[in-house]
């Protein structure tokens, strides 16, 4: 028996000792990546929080003893200051929420119906399909804000063929006003109600927040859509290519047709792609920086800037960098509130009762034995 034990504590230590072995390893092995992330990323947004909260006027060190606390001052300049500061920041996030509101649902399902045509086995040249939709993701953001500057220009492409309809295009990029609106304008109404016009959220009346967004984000929008695709395209072209084909065969086996099958079998089993198309392009389109900062440079009358630039621009062109970084961690709390939103919407859903019911099977009567059997 003492040897038995013995042995079998031997064993533990042993199988212990390896597991230690494995931690060691693999502690080794992301050290690496571990030191870049903490170099290049956690201490810059611990910096940039103690910037938020301080008065660092960009000169020197942001931890000498010349930088003062200041608290959430500059978080309450941006939100509560009844100031330009706060205009400029609501300003930005009404831009920024009809950007994400139009982008995100249509590059979704702008890239599904893609993914599910270029799937489709009776495609011949299936590869250049493929690689045709996802060139202008792998283009530079500086080169298709510049073919777009021509393309939507006064005299450009689009704006002819707007023509040919007899349309007569918009001056694009120098068009602040809403696209809703210019809509209701069109219909005889030039001016909301007093309660959206003489009622304000973050230094914006009600009115300018629901007007829509301006036709040269319009233009930046249509972008978005045009670049993006492609490449949430290819996640759904991975996740259709793992799905079984068993189901579709049961499927059609009892009588569904494509539009049934796409909407209850397929679409189903892409949940997790879905969520994770939907994450990317939240977050991407809440970070929107580049093509204003090449494109419109926030105008026309700030009608294009995004938070992200309304960052960039209050401290590395205004010099405020506490502001600048409020911001920044602003737009991080809206991405954080956004992503635990959707990921409550697009959950996993226990299967209610009263839809259980409908599936279980009655069980069949039991046959009443035979007079002979009794």
């Amino acid at each position: 028996m003492t040897t038995l034990a013995s042995r079998a504590s031997s064993g533990r230590r042993h199988h212990d000792g390896i597991n230690r072995g494995q931690a060691r390893s693999g502690w080794l092995f992301t050290a690496p990546t571990l030191i870049l992330l903490g170099l290049f990323l956690v201490i810059p947004i611990f910096m940039a929080l103690w910037v938020s909260v301080s008065d660092w006027n960009g000169n020197g060190s942001p931890f000498t003893s010349a930088v003062n606390f200041v608290g959430l001052k500059n978080f309450g300049s941006v939100l509560a200051g009844d100031g330009l500061a706060e205009q400029n920041f609501g300003e930005s996030l009404r831009n920024n929420a009809w950007y994400v509101i139009l982008v995100v649902p249509l590059q979704t399902i702008l890239s599904l119906f893609l993914a599910v045509m270029v799937n489709r086995q009776v495609l011949r040249g299936r590869g250049i399909f493929r690689t045709a939709f996802y060139f202008p993701s792998v283009t530079s953001s500086v080169a298709i804000t510049v073919l777009w500057l021509f393309l939507f220009s006064q005299s450009g492409a689009i704006n002819n063929v707007l023509s040919w309809v007899g349309i007569n295009g918009p001056n694009w990029f120098n068009e602040p006003s809403g696209i809703i609106q210019d809509g209701l304008a069109g219909l005889g109404v030039k001016s909301g109600p007093v309660f959206l016009t003489g009622n304000s959220f973050l230094g914006v009346s009600w009115w300018d927040w629901i007007g829509g967004p301006s036709v040269a984000m319009t233009a930046l929008i249509f972008m978005a859509i045009f670049t993006t695709s492609g490449t949430f395209m290819l996640l759904f072209i991975a996740a259709l290519q793992n799905l079984s084909g068993e189901v579709q065969e049961a499927a059609m086996v009892d009588g569904a047709n494509g539009w049934q099958r796409f909407r209850f079998v397929t679409l189903p089993q892409l949940r997790p792609t879905l969520f994770t198309v939907l994450t990317l392009g939240l977050i991407g389109g809440w970070q929107i920086f580049d093509q204003i900062y090449t494109g419109t440079q926030g105008g026309p009358a700030g009608t294009t800037t995004s938070p992200a630039y309304l960052s960039y621009s209050t401290a590395f062109q205004s010099q405020n960098w506490g502001q600048g970084a409020a911001i920044g961690f602003l737009v991080f709390i809206i991405i954080v509130l956004f992503t635990i939103l959707q990921r409550f919407v697009l959950r996993d859903r226990k299967v209610s009762k009263r839809r259980m019911r409908l599936y279980q099977l009655k069980p069949k009567p039991q046959e009443l034995p035979t007079g002979g059997d009794a």
